[in-house]
This record gives C-alpha cells, structure tokens and sequence, in this order.
C-alpha cells in the first residue's frame, strides 16, 4: 500500500489543504483484509471464536506468542487484522465485532486429502489455549487442474463419509467446489476446492467466499434458538392484550387505573424483551445478505447431480431466517399495539379524572356559596355586635359627662348613636370585605 508522502504536491508545485482525520483510515479501509494468493495443493484450517471484548486483549497476547516463538513480527496492538509467514506454516488472523477468525496454510495434501490437516503443524498447547468459543472450524484442501478425482459419489464416499454433497462449479467455471455442510468426527467441517484455471488471488478469493459463507451462514442462525424462545412468550403477551382491549372495548369498568397499570406492565415486558433481542434479530439479518452477497459473488455453474450452494442455502437458510424476521416483526407489532392500547385507556382515565375534577369544582362552588351565605350572615351579626359595643361606649362618655356637670342626657345620646354607628359600621365593613375580595 503506498504512503503518502510529507511533501505532498511538491513536484506539481502546488499544495492542497490538510487532511482530513480519517482520510487515511476510511481510505485504507478499502485495502484491509485482503484475500491471500494461494497456490495448489494447499491445506487450510480456519477458526471462528466468538469472543467479547473483555477477551481481545488477550487475543493479541496469544498472536504475540506466537510470532515470538517462530521469530516473526508481532502484530500492532490496535491491528484488526495480520497476517505471517512462520516457515512451517503460514497464518491470517481477523477481528470482526462478534467474533475472531484464524486461517492456518500448509503445502500440499493431494495425496490425502483431509488426512493431516494445516493446523496439525501449529503447537498443540497454544491452540487448546486460545481464547473464546468455536463457532465454526472447517479444513479446506486446495487442489490443483491436475488432481484426478472421480465422480461425485466417490467424492462423496471417500472423502465426506458418505454425507450428502453440496457443490458446484465456481468463478464461471475456473473452480470447483464440495462441502457436507456437516461436523466430523475431529470436530471440524470439509471443504474440497478444485483449481480449474484461477489466478493465485483469485483462488485466495474464492477460498475467503466458501469460508465467510459457512461463517455467516451459523452466525445468521444464532436468531433462531432466540426466536423459538420468544414465540411462546409473545403468545402469552398477545393473549394478554387481547384481554385487556376486550375489557377496554366492553366499558363498565370498575378501576381503570388498576387496568391500565396491568397494561404498562405488559409493555415494559414486551419492550424488554425487544431491546433484548433486537441486537441479534438485526444482526442475523444483516449475516443473511453477506450470506447471500458471498454465493453472488461465487458465480456458480452446476454440477450434475448436485445441490448448488444457492439451492442448499435458500431451502435450509431462507426459512430460518423468515421465522427470526417474523418474530421480530410480531414483537414491533405487539408492541405497538399496546403502545395504542395504552393512549386509549390513558385517555379514558384522563377524561374520567376531568370529570371527577368537575364534580369536584361544582362541589367546591357549592361550598363557597354557602360560605357566603354564612359570612353574610356572620357579617350582619358583626355590624350589630361592633354598633352594641361603640354605642355602650358613648353611653359611658355621656354618663361620665353628665356627672363632670356638663347638661348631657345618656339615653338621648345614646339613642341618637345608634343609627349613626350602625351606618357608618355597615359602611366600614363592607370595604373591608371589598379590600380582602381584591386580595384573593
């Protein structure tokens, strides 16, 4: 890959602005991962481990060792993908997000095919010690133009312990290829690759395809346990809120809160179990068109009296992955359903709290005339007991004059108080109640 140089533009006479961050990243991108040219007769051995990213440091450290003990370069700790030549073999190695790939090539294996595989030639403790889960494990045999091999029944018998093959002629005819689609006993799947004309890139190509085939093909069907859980699930959840909508739909019920708590706890279950299993129902789905993608890619020709890989694929794939799409399609459903269900009976018990809320308000009115009426009342009883109080006082004032010598007559006036002092008492309470109104 070429680099770019400091002086850029230089020799043009011209200078371009700076780059972007990720120019060179997302350029390389294009370049990463790229097919090995493979020349036959080669054996390869190709894991697949599903691993976390708790565990990738760890993957490192293990590729570390590995290139220590055959004095090779180590790979950059951030590398997603490296490969080396060992002298007794030669290894590629891949992250991906869910899972981790080794490729492991020997020469030769035209003799006997499938009878000591490539990674037979790795350290046995350092392979029992790598980390994550198999996924897939396949041995493929590259052969070249020259291999004779027989029929497909003897391919069949000899070869693939008599297991139904799969095949078909590949790159427009310049390959061929056999699988079973089955684990062995060694626990690894068999792939038979015929070179029939390819170039070393295009054999390395089409070894990629057959392998990230298989790859994708088990990873897409990691959905399916899922969905055969969640089916028994949305039954019940779809029962559920069967129930609930007749009940909604039947009107005269008693506690509409009681049922629209039933009803947000139905949909925290449903949401919950959909933001559980949208990961995988999403990604079994994109795994399904690389699978597709990749059989594309091979430009198959038929051989007689075999399955192509497209035939195979689309009878024992596409049904698979129809029931993970329905599921996830019925769980949006549900989903939305309840979503529905719940602004219904939301509304209604909005629209019946509204009315309690009325009832409430006329209650309060009510209340409120009668407090009126009574501070009417209270109010005459008032301006009666204050004018009693002021016009003692002046009967009081008038005594205490009349005995000081003064010609005052008491009862005169006080008789003539009192309309003065029950006037001007009505009159002051009256604003009073005025000035505490506009307060309110």
């Amino acid at each position: 890959m070429n680099e770019v140089s400091p002086d850029r533009g230089a020799a043009a006479g011209v200078s371009i602005p700076a780059d972007h961050p990720l120019r060179l990243r997302l350029h390389n991108e294009a370049h990463a991962r790229p097919p090995p040219e493979l020349a036959p007769p080669l054996r390869l051995s190709y894991l697949a481990l599903v691993a976390d990213d708790e565990l990738r440091e760890r993957q490192w450290q293990q590729l570390c060792e590995l290139c220590e003990r055959f004095g090779v370069a180590a790979p950059a700790r951030e590398a997603s993908h490296f490969s080396a030549d060992c002298g007794e073999f030669q290894f590629m190695w891949e992250r991906h997000t869910e899972y981790a790939r080794y490729t492991f090539m020997v020469p030769g294996g035209a003799e006997q095919p499938f009878a000591l595989p490539a990674i037979a030639a790795l350290p046995p403790a350092w392979v029992s010690a790598l980390v994550g889960e198999v996924m897939v494990a396949a041995h493929v045999v590259l052969l070249d133009s020259d291999a004779e091999l027989q029929d497909a029944d003897a391919i069949c018998t000899d070869l693939f312990t008599c297991n139904p093959l799969v095949g078909a002629a590949v790159a427009e005819g310049a390959g061929a290829a056999w699988t079973d689609f089955c684990i062995h006993a060694d626990g690894f799947s068999r792939w038979l690759v015929q070179d029939r004309g390819m170039t070393p890139r295009q054999r390395g190509r089409t070894v990629q395809r057959l392998l990230e085939i298989d790859t994708y093909r088990i990873l897409a069907m990691l959905a399916l346990p899922l969905a055969g859980e969640l089916m028994p699930e949305l039954n019940r959840y779809d029962g559920e809120l069967a129930e609930i909508t007749r009940e909604l739909s039947a009107g005269g019920i008693q506690d509409e809160r009681a049922l629209l708590e039933r009803l947000t706890r139905l949909q925290g279950r449903i949401e919950n179990r959909t933001a559980e299993s949208t990961f995988r129902f999403g990604a079994a789905s994109a795994y399904y068109a690389l699978v597709q993608r990749r059989v594309r890619e091979l430009r198959e020709r038929r051989l007689p009296g075999l399955q192509t890989f497209q035939e195979f694929l689309e009878r024992r794939l596409a049904p698979a992955m129809q029931t993970c799409t329905t599921v996830a399609e019925r769980q949006h459903s549900l989903l939305e359903r309840a979503a529905r269900t719940t602004r219904l009976l939301s509304t209604r018990v909005d629209i019946i709290r509204e009315e309690q809320n009325q009832a409430l308000l006329e209650s309060m009115n009510r209340r409120a005339k009668l407090q009126l009426h009574l501070q009417q009342t209270v109010e005459g009883l008032s301006v009666a007991a204050i004018t009693y109080y002021i016009v003692g006082l002046v009967g009081y004032a008038s005594k205490s004059l009349a005995a000081a010598g003064l010609a005052v007559n008491a009862e005169l006036a006080v008789g003539i108080s009192i309309p003065v002092v029950v006037v001007f008492v009505a009159i002051g309470v009256r604003r009073i109640r005025k000035a505490v109104t506009r307060t309110m």
